[in-house]
């Protein structure tokens, strides 16, 4: 005898899995018809109307489809184009930038690196290493802190206001003598970056290790990610880093940005 819908039974993991299928299948269902009724899509799926209903009640709500008025028929809504928008900048930042960050690794002769800010850390998608480069340590996909990078001080220093108070209310982890643990001189720096357009860090992540990051803005002006050049301290030197490399920096950035569709 089967399960009735609505059962405890299938409420379990297995019926939360089949309900985010066809609620993709619906998704998908829309995509190639461009429109749809319950009825269409219950006989699609192969459930009964009211569990399409449901599904498509649920998806309506999050903004994912939207109903026509004059037809009782539904499309996609403006939810898929918010996931699509937000997939595309991220390809647009790792293709767009490969080159920003290839002429600004020859420029400097460093390695350059983008970062994105993900949860309470950033984390680089794109590298490139300068002529001078020795290491062949590989940064992409690699979590770092916030507080101890200039990637990270940048992406900080742009975040959501909740994001901010977490980290600064947190334990600010020390990596070497040098890095900030106060919350109060981080607020403070986060505030010069903001105000100057650009962060640094000395050995702060790493002994023998300097860096500069400035932001790159997206179409609407939004910081979407960090370009940063970090090398030797005997090489980058806290003299040069403002004087030198800050300035290409941010102007490597600043051209990622145009080129994302953000005009100043």
């Amino acid at each position: 005898m089967g399960v009735e819908e609505g059962s405890g039974a299938e409420r379990g993991p297995a019926a939360l899995v089949q309900s985010v299928d066809r609620a993709l299948s619906v998704l998908e269902i829309l995509a190639v018809r461009g429109e749809a009724g319950v009825t269409e899509i219950a006989a699609e799926l192969g459930v009964h109307k009211s569990t399409a209903f449901r599904l498509v009640a649920v998806l309506e709500n999050r903004g994912f489809v939207e109903q026509l008025a004059d037809r009782g028929k539904y499309r996609l809504g403006v939810g898929i184009v918010r996931l699509a928008g937000a997939t595309a900048a991220q390809l647009d930042l790792s293709r767009e930038g490969r080159q920003v960050c290839e002429e600004l690794a020859v420029a400097v002769g460093e390695t350059v690196n983008i970062a994105i800010l993900d949860g309470d850390r950033a984390v680089n998608i794109t590298q490139v290493r300068g002529p001078a480069t020795i290491s062949t340590h590989n940064w992409v996909g690699r979590g770092t802190p916030l507080h101890a990078t200039s990637s990270g001080k940048v992406l900080l220093a742009h975040a959501p206001e909740a994001v901010r108070k977490a980290v600064l209310s947190g334990v600010l982890q020390r990596y070497t003598d040098a890095t900030v643990t106060d919350p109060d001189v981080l607020q403070r720096q986060l505030e010069e970056v903001a105000a100057r357009g650009w962060g640094v860090t000395v050995e702060e992540l790493e002994v023998g290790l300097n860096a500069v990051a400035a932001p790159v803005r997206d179409a609407v002006g939004q910081v979407a990610a960090a370009v940063s050049v970090s090398g030797p301290s005997f090489r980058m030197t806290p003299a040069s880093l403002g004087d030198r490399v800050a300035p290409l920096v941010v102007e490597a950035a600043n051209t990622l940005s145009r080129r994302l569709g953000f005009f100043a």
